[in-house]
């Protein structure tokens, strides 16, 4: 049922009582149609008895979405209006349109069963009509035009409506109305009476407004001319390619990507990468050449490519060939030797074998990296070498995720495409000087490269395809092994390259290093000729090294200024021996370690390993009046230190066999030094030579000169085995000294030391510290 209700304006009066009908998101403005559908019982009685009476009824905005909100939750300010026309749907709800006549403020709420009455007062606009209300009038036409001829969603004919609105109050309603804002905007407007700022606020809407939609426009434009571009861009290729097919030329971008299927097809790649590969080129496909991604996916495209996926070298399985290239390179290091050729002879009976993992470790400059060379040459495979030394990234060994701009493999794959071979000799250089940060552990990424269970599917993160590794020999060089991850070293067979004795290294030299040097200097070996005398001078004074690094670098400058002298006219051949040393390098540098040429009281003479080999350390120890005090100078390391109070400990429980005073120690304070007091010491392999000095001192018994020490000592006395017996046995035999004091467990290491090293030399061996009290010195 439709009800018209004819409505004269000067019969309209509005009473200060109105029913309120409460509006959800929607705010009614004076002289403005508010069509509305009306569903609740209590709205559908207002309008029924609002109908029946004066058809008046206030609009008010409501907070929240309740049914039937509480008067704390409705605004004071809102608009009466009168219905003008009502409409009845089957279901009994009804849809009204109710024109708006004035705005009131609710003084209060008189009723609200069933519904809302309210005590009201009608509010009068503010009007100052002037320039500038007449100025913001104009203005806000202008700007609402080119908001509707912007907007999508407001239809054109509102530019002609307000037009012909000359009221400035009902220009702003009307707009307030007709603008897209927020239902809190459009109720500030409704409460400011003062019409000129209310022309301010929908204006300052309105230019926000309209500075969106123009960016917008402006983007729209963009991607239209950018679209409209390659539109063109296409068409054009496509007809050049459609030109060049009637010619018989080929496109070169059909060009590029048929010479990439080629490539990928006759890389050799496992099934599951070659998927990857082309799954790549198809994408490529589709993307402009001037995409960032495009060239992304080449780079991809060529790492995959250019990976030895089959390439391999073949073995030379000759093992006579292989021993002999072995020895020619390399003076002894027979366990290195025979370990090479004992893989050489299983890979002989089984070709599939997978390449060992060898870590070699030894001090500077005994041949490690050069060894590495000489293996690649007798297997006949090609050699790369990383150093691993201060690498602190993850990302070197696996590489970064093709997410990050400029991301490329890590150093692992880099140096298996530069061999070109799937089976290199891969030398992993200073593994124990791996460090780690925020970055992330690179000896954790090692685990998976150096364990044969897993290296046969390595995953680099730029890739993200496995390629296999176990074909690969890795080597890794090491100057301890305490600093290497004890995981990782778990994956690595160990082998120990000790330092060269005098005797080595004089063979090694007049074998290896002279002629070398020879040459590369541009001599011949007429020219220059160096006394084994000399050789021996200059290792013994002028070097102090395990291996034979500065050897080479002192007879090299011999070298260069023999090369000087027939530059400028002096003739050969020339001939270095002991008296020329001091000409050609300078002043004696290391003055000989020699033993004390005569026992003395609470000295006792040590063995120490070095990084650079073994070297004798005279440990003094000395008493004077004091009272319990140890005093230990020569900058002792904290197990150095410890093995000392040990000693003394089993000194003063042992005092009357050692036939000293029981109370020595309420009346003395002990002094140990041990010189060279600015290099750091530590270990307890001297703590055997601390405690026979110590006794010494207090029994008043000098220590024999020609034997020297070394052990760890317990609370027991006993004498707990120690390591780098080969070097410390060598230092000895340097010093002069021929007995030498071990632990019964380190028997076995003295039989590894070669026959010609031991020549010449006593070893004792003792369980306890008594037993080598008894050889050092007479106890009674």
């Amino acid at each position: 049922m439709e009800m018209e209700l004819s409505l004269e304006k000067e019969e309209i009066r509005i009473p200060s009582r109105i029913p309120v009908l409460p509006l959800r998101d929607a705010v009614a403005f004076p002289h403005i149609l508010n069509p509305m559908a009306i569903t609740l019982p209590r709205n559908i009685k207002l309008v029924d008895d609002a109908l029946n009476s004066d058809k008046i009824i206030g609009l008010v905005l409501q907070k929240g979405e309740e049914e039937f909100p509480s008067p704390e939750n409705l605004y004071r300010v809102g608009t009466a209006g009168v219905i003008f026309r009502m409409f009845r749907l089957p279901d009994g709800s009804l849809r009204i349109l109710v024109k708006g006549l004035e705005r009131f403020r609710i003084k209060e709420f008189v009723s609200n069963d069933p519904y809302y009455v309210a005590e009201i007062e009608i509010l009068k606009e503010i009007v100052k009509k002037d320039m500038e209300l007449e100025a913001l009038a104009k203005d806000i036409v202008r700007v609402y035009q080119e908001l509707v001829n912007l907007s999508p969603y407001l239809p054109e004919e509102l530019s002609a409506v307000v037009m012909n609105i000359e009221d400035p109050a009902r220009l702003a309603d009307f707009i307030a109305t007709n603008t897209k804002m927020e239902t809190e905007q459009r109720q500030e407007i409704l409460e400011t009476l003062d019409v000129k700022e209310r022309l301010k606020k929908i204006l300052a809407i309105l230019t926000k407004e309209l500075d969106v939609l123009k960016l917008g426009e402006e983007l729209r434009n963009k991607i239209k001319n950018e679209m409209e571009k390659a539109q063109r861009e296409y068409l054009l290729r496509e007809q050049l390619k459609a030109i060049k097919k009637e010619l018989g030329e080929e496109d070169e971008r059909e060009a590029e990507f048929k010479e990439l299927s080629e490539r990928i097809e006759k890389a050799g790649m496992p099934e599951e990468v070659k998927k990857v590969a082309l799954k790549e080129l198809d994408r490529m496909k589709m993307m402009p050449p001037q995409a960032a991604e495009y060239t992304v996916i080449r780079t991809y495209l060529d790492w995959l490519i250019e990976l030895p996926w089959s390439k391999e070298t073949e073995d030379n399985l000759d093992i006579k060939r292989a021993k002999r290239i072995l020895d020619a390179d390399h003076y002894d290091l027979q366990d290195v030797k025979e370990r090479i050729l004992e893989f050489l002879a299983v890979r002989k009976l089984k070709k599939d074998s997978k390449g060992p993992i060898l870590c070699f470790v030894g001090p500077p400059g005994v041949g490690k990296t050069s060894l590495g060379r000489s293996i690649a040459r007798a297997l006949g495979r090609k050699f790369i070498r990383m150093s691993l030394g201060g690498v602190k990234d993850e990302a070197e060994i696996r590489g970064h995720r093709r997410t990050y701009v400029g991301a490329l493999p890590g150093r692992i794959i880099q140096s298996i495409r530069r061999a070109g071979s799937k089976n290199p000799v891969f030398m992993l250089d200073e593994v124990d000087k791996i460090g780690m940060d925020f970055r992330g552990d690179p000896a954790s990424a090692l685990l998976e490269v150096l364990d044969p269970e897993q290296n046969n599917t390595f995953m680099d993160h730029y890739l993200d395809v496995p390629f296999d590794l176990s074909r690969v020999m890795f080597i890794t060089t090491a100057n301890v092994t305490h600093t290497i991850p004890p995981a990782l070293l778990d994956r690595m067979e160990v082998i120990s390259i000790p330092g060269y004795t005098v005797d080595d290294k004089l063979k090694i030299a007049r074998k290896y290093l002279l002629p070398r040097q020879i040459k590369e200097n541009g001599l011949s070996r007429k020219d220059l000729e160096i006394t084994d005398d000399a050789i021996v001078h200059i290792i013994t004074r002028y070097t102090r090294e395990a291996g034979v690094r500065n050897l080479e670098r002192e007879i090299g400058k011999i070298a260069r200024k023999v090369a000087k002298r027939i530059t400028m006219g002096d003739k050969g051949p020339f001939s270095v021996d002991v008296d020329d040393i001091e000409k050609y390098l300078g002043p004696i540098r290391y003055p000989k370690e020699k033993r004390l040429e005569k026992p003395r009281i609470g000295v006792a003479t040590g063995l120490a390993w070095t990084p650079f080999g073994g070297d004798i350390l005279f440990v003094e120890a000395t008493k004077m009046k004091g009272k319990r005090n140890l005093i230990l100078t020569g900058q002792l390391g904290d197990v150095m230190q410890e093995s000392a109070q040990a000693g003394l400990s089993y000194i003063r429980s042992n005092a009357k066999k050692f036939g000293i005073d029981p109370d020595f120690f309420d009346k003395y304070d002990i002094h140990i030094h041990i010189p060279e007091g600015a290099i750091p010491k530590d270990g307890p392999s001297a703590g055997i030579t601390m405690c026979v000095a110590v006794v010494s001192v207090l029994s008043e018994k000098p220590v024999r000169t020609d034997i020297a020490m070394t052990g760890e000592i317990t609370l027991r006395g006993e004498v707990l085995p120690v390591g780098g017996i080969k070097e410390k046995v060598l230092a000895a035999k340097m010093a002069g000294i021929n007995h030498v004091i071990l632990p019964e467990e380190n028997r076995k290491d003295v039989k590894m030391i070669p026959a010609r090293q031991r020549k010449g030399m006593k070893f004792h061996y003792v369980e306890n510290v008594d037993q080598a009290l008894k050889l050092a010195m007479k106890v009674k």
